[in-house]
């Protein structure tokens, strides 16, 4: 499993056990080194005192706060660890509240939550009741230098835990707001089918980054010496009558079906001619 990323207890009213958090995903993307465009070779920043004049090691760097123009107070990571709050150690539950209201917007990043020593079945206690409930709970805590809100809820196997962005964080955006006296009940029904027609089994697995993939064989083609092909530009067709556009796009999502229903309808006459 990953590597811990927080551990204390959770608490909720007078229970309380051990548990630590894990990272439940990362992103994945191709990174790319700095060259000396001359001779090919590696460049390597460097940390510079711009008040002596020259390069200095890591080892000498500490964290400074900017209170003024040019002015720093130097923060020690010790001092960092005194004002940590109790929440640094305790993840507590503050209440549960309904799951339908928990607006996905407000949620950052997302961890597993296990149990610890002896903590497993008021671990398992508490998911069992998530699972069979419908309310989430909300927490708080404190990792990283930052105080969390977090949203606690049952996955397939156990507690996830996802950190929430607090509202003021969330942009209100006034701009943002959809005019529905425009769309026309016939141009909704024809959009409804469409839907209908490309719906589908949510399953992540057959999802895959065909940019990082790309990336990949260029690589691959550059190591080789072989020229890299662009990749051919998409169509944009203008869409200049909406319902004509919904309804070449809903003829075009069910040309698979209809193929297959074809298919079956010719094998069938083929079976009752075997028979005869």
């Amino acid at each position: 499993m990953a590597s811990t990323v927080w551990k204390g207890h959770l608490t909720f009213g007078l229970v309380s056990f051990p548990v630590r958090l894990y990272s439940a995903a990362r992103s994945e993307s191709i990174s790319f080194n700095q060259l000396h465009k001359a001779d090919g070779s590696r460049v390597k920043q460097v940390l510079y005192c711009a008040a002596e004049d020259k390069p200095i090691p890591r080892s000498e760097i500490v964290k400074g706060y900017e209170y003024e123009k040019d002015r720093y107070v130097v923060i020690e990571d010790e001092d960092v660890k005194k004002v940590a709050p109790q929440t640094a150690k305790v993840m507590e539950i503050l209440e549960f509240v309904p799951a339908d209201q928990v607006d996905p917007i407000y949620l950052e990043t997302s961890y597993f939550m296990a149990p610890d020593e002896a903590g497993e079945k008021p671990y398992a206690l508490l998911f069992d009741a998530l699972k069979k409930g419908s309310r989430l709970g909300v927490a708080k805590l404190a990792m990283h230098n930052r105080e969390h809100i977090v949203i606690l809820r049952p996955g397939k196997n156990g507690v996830l835990m996802h950190t929430m962005y607090y509202s003021h964080e969330i942009r209100k955006v006034d701009e943002f707001r959809t005019d529905l006296s425009l769309v026309k009940d016939k141009e909704l029904a024809l959009a409804q089918s469409l839907i209908e027609a490309l719906a589908a089994d949510f399953e992540p697995d057959k999802y895959k980054d065909n940019y990082r993939e790309n990336l990949l064989q260029m690589i691959e083609a550059k190591k080789a010496g072989a020229e890299v092909v662009a990749t051919p530009e998409p169509a944009q067709a203008k869409v200049v009558d909406i319902m004509e556009a919904l309804k070449a796009s809903l003829a075009m999502a069910k040309k698979p079906a209809a193929s297959e229903t074809a298919v079956v309808e010719e094998v069938k006459p083929a079976k009752k001619r075997a028979r005869g």
